[in-house]
């Protein structure tokens, strides 16, 4: 979808679609789903730094043999899952007070992991208050894969033509980079002049992260098994980072620039859940619930997968599509849709906006 959606409403229409998302809000906190989970988080602040050590220790044990890329792969998991504490902290989930979560997601983020907080903050906020919507949401304007038809169309070279028309091939070995770009991106930020928030101690904590990680994995290994090593933890934490956020919106509609849209249909149109058992909540940090982040990003993790079940029958008696797909589904369609934005089609998906007209502001 490519062209602006003229809607004309009523004052009466305007009203009650703003006030969809007021009654949903309130029986969301009715039924307690907004409640803190103290020791559901502290239990997880407690077993970082506790993993953090194990996993450290059992590397130096192991020594010098080929046989670290294992851990390599152990690290990125931990580093993966570490993150998604991380963004909970960040989207105020652990505590009631905005400083102690700053100070967490600094240090979750920054110290553990190797990310600016200050960085991501600013990427993901306006990713929250626009997602998919052209000129506003940074998570469709990526440097290597075109997930808009415009960003496919500004392409010039040949080859950077060739590898957008086959760019569903090259999307998971792309992910390979991710950690790489993130750790870059990161440094990047807190050094330009940009505004970040406690600066020097992010520069602190993502060179002693950085740094100290490095000068560990070379100490203890060779020059060439370190060097594998590296390679290892930061390709499979970059696929799991990646796979992880990737089925989330990419495939899902485009708002056109300046478009109006009150906020239950906002967030719910544009994002997409994730179905699963328990394991894959953990595995994915609570992010295959994507459509109630998107409407409580607040909401404590554990709450997530009961609060679906009754935001999805809200919104069938809306009448305001939800959408829950398979892991490997959800894949499959990310794949089709960047391979056919990719090749040039101007309208990739029907758009189910234009099925709800009578329900969109302007």
């Amino acid at each position: 979808m490519t062209e602006n959606i003229q809607v004309a409403t009523t004052s009466h229409d305007a009203r009650r679609t703003n006030s969809d998302f007021t009654e949903l809000a309130r029986r969301v906190r009715s039924a307690g789903f907004m409640r803190r989970r103290y020791g559901y988080y502290w239990t997880k602040l407690v077993s970082v730094p506790v993993a953090f050590a194990a996993a450290i220790t059992v590397f130096i044990w192991i020594g010098d043999t080929w046989w670290q890329m294992f851990t390599a792969v152990g690290f990125a998991v931990l580093f993966t899952q570490t993150a998604f504490l991380g963004h909970d902290a960040a989207h105020r989930q652990i505590f009631r007070s905005g400083r102690w979560n700053d100070w967490i997601s600094l240090i979750v983020g920054d110290l553990f992991i190797g990310m600016s907080y200050g960085w991501w903050q600013h990427k993901h906020t306006r990713h929250h208050a626009a997602p998919n919507q052209l000129g506003a949401d940074p998570d469709i304007d990526l440097p290597v894969v075109a997930v808009t038809p415009d960003r496919a169309a500004r392409t010039r070279t040949r080859p950077m033509r060739w590898i957008m028309a086959h760019q569903g091939v090259f999307f998971f070995p792309i992910l390979l980079l991710e950690g790489l770009s993130l750790h870059a991106s990161s440094v990047r930020r807190v050094l330009v002049r940009q505004k970040v928030s406690r600066r020097p101690v992010e520069i602190a904590f993502l060179a002693l992260r950085i740094g100290g990680f490095a000068a560990l994995v070379f100490l203890v290994l060779s020059p060439g098994v370190a060097a594998a090593f590296l390679a290892v933890e930061l390709g499979v934490f970059g696929v799991y980072m990646g796979m992880s956020f990737a089925p989330n919106h990419k495939g899902m509609p485009l708002v056109p620039k300046g478009m109006k849209l009150d906020f239950l249909r906002r967030q719910v149109l544009m994002s997409r859940n994730i179905r699963g058992s328990r394991f894959l909540d953990v595995v994915m940090g609570g992010l295959n619930y994507q459509v109630e982040h998107h409407l409580f990003p607040s909401m404590p993790r554990p709450h997530l997968r009961a609060a679906a079940e009754v935001i999805a029958g809200y919104c069938r008696e809306q009448g305001v599509r939800y959408t829950s797909t398979g892991l490997l589904e959800s894949y499959g369609i990310v794949l089709r849709y960047i391979n056919r934005v990719g090749l040039g089609e101007r309208d990739p998906f029907v758009c189910p906006l234009a099925e709800q007209r009578a329900s969109l502001t302007v």
